[in-house]
């Protein structure tokens, strides 16, 4: 049925909980605006920063140029190492390069710190191809992202499907004509994600693993 993968990485591949929300708290705490528990942060894992500070904070503008900044300021430097892989991840992958599969990233992350996290837990390897959002706002939203794979690998959507765990890949798959599947071991609740277009919620990384290749679970 689908032969090419593309692979959302926060909340997917990796939980990036730490990282991302000690970078929030930084840039909050630069823009003098008093951060919540880290807990209460873990919606901004997945969709565009950009988009996250202006709806939460009222970051417009330069405001939100500064507040970028600041969390790229720490995140460069430590946050995108305070990271982990979820277990099963990298004897999921390299099942599926085993069988056949080609496998591709499509995150809203820059693509420049994408690549050091993959290569930093040594997954870079499984990945035919890696794309994300550039530095200065190209590339900014999922669809977009997931179009750029496309174009650049030409592929056909038919054969292609989304794995993630927001409601940002699935709807970005929707818009590119692809099938999407929403994880739930990452960040979108069952709530969230049931209310987009996805041709199955999966639990945990086994059952996905299973639904792919078959494996008892």
């Amino acid at each position: 049925m689908y032969n090419h993968l593309l692979f959302d990485l926060d909340g997917t591949l990796t939980d990036p909980k730490e990282g991302i929300t000690n970078s929030i708290v930084h840039a909050l705490n630069k823009m003098k605006i008093t951060a919540p528990d880290h807990d209460e942060l873990v919606h901004f894992i997945g969709p565009p920063l950009k988009d996250s500070f202006e709806k939460d904070y009222g970051l417009s503008g330069d405001d939100n140029v500064r507040a970028l900044k600041f969390y790229r300021e720490y995140f460069a430097d430590r946050g995108l190492y305070e990271n982990a892989v979820y277990p099963g991840i990298e004897d999921f992958l390299n099942s599926l390069k085993e069988n056949g599969y080609h496998l591709y990233v499509a995150t809203s992350k820059p693509i420049d710190y994408a690549q050091i996290i993959l290569d930093h837990f040594d997954l870079s390897q499984y990945f035919d191809g890696i794309a994300g959002s550039e530095l200065d706002g190209t590339r900014n939203h999922k669809a977009e992202v997931i179009q750029y794979v496309i174009e650049e690998f030409e592929l056909h959507q038919e054969k292609c499907v989304m794995i993630g765990d927001r409601k940002h890949d699935l709807t970005g798959a929707e818009l590119n004509q692809m099938d999407a599947i929403g994880v739930l071991y990452g960040y979108g609740s069952l709530e969230e994600l049931s209310s987009y277009p996805s041709v199955a919620l999966i639990s945990d990384v086994a059952s996905l693993k299973s639904y792919f290749l078959g494996t008892e679970v």
